[in-house]
């Protein structure tokens, strides 16, 4: 009868991992229970935890859409973080710097949750006023900037920023922002 008692404790216990695993979850369950015990500080403060962490999340997630190094070119390790609300109106961000032998450098970075994001996408969408920042191009039916230094900027879906720039020069810029995979970025 122990015996019983103890595997059912533990097999309990095991369906209960990922709920306590789940960091987001706590966050937004202990700000549940601080609103309704009327601790409106400490709601905010566990509202402002878990969106810090879906700010991580999404972040982390960017990376896997950062492109492979093109022939030539080595890539460091790609970094992802999460800017909080106070700062910029919050941001999730990852990049990734790619060099080559020359000792050039090229930078892509993706940035998502953003206020400024949603401020610069009408800019994009103007032909003229998009026209005055530099080339318009197209990058996998994407309507993009290729400014005079090669660098490309372009949004997807008014949500997500992608940004390549650095020394190298402007066809690996290109190559690089085709090389994003913003078919998977448009689902998120």
């Amino acid at each position: 009868m122990r015996m019983l008692r103890i595997l059912v404790g533990v097999s309990l216990l095991t369906a209960a991992l990922p709920a306590f695993a789940d960091e987001i979850g706590d966050a937004i369950d202990a700000a549940r229970k601080a609103y309704s015990s009327g601790n409106l500080g400490e709601a905010k403060s566990s509202l402002d935890l878990a969106s810090q962490l879906i700010g991580q999340k999404n972040a982390e997630s960017f990376v896997a859409l950062l492109p492979q190094p093109l022939a030539g070119w080595k890539a460091e390790k790609a970094q992802a973080h999460a800017i909080g609300a106070a700062m910029f109106g919050g941001a999730s961000a990852a990049q990734r710097t790619y060099t080559n032998e020359k000792g050039d450098s090229i930078e892509v970075s993706i940035t998502g949750d953003s206020a400024m994001v949603t401020q610069f996408a009408p800019l994009l969408a103007n032909p003229a006023l998009a026209g005055a920042m530099g080339k318009l191009i197209q990058v996998n039916g994407q309507r993009a900037i290729q400014n005079q230094d090669g660098d490309v900027i372009m949004v997807v879906n008014n949500k997500y920023l992608i940004n390549v720039q650095g020394s190298g020069d402007a066809p690996s810029k290109l190559g690089y922002a085709q090389a994003v995979d913003i078919a998977k970025l448009s689902k998120m």
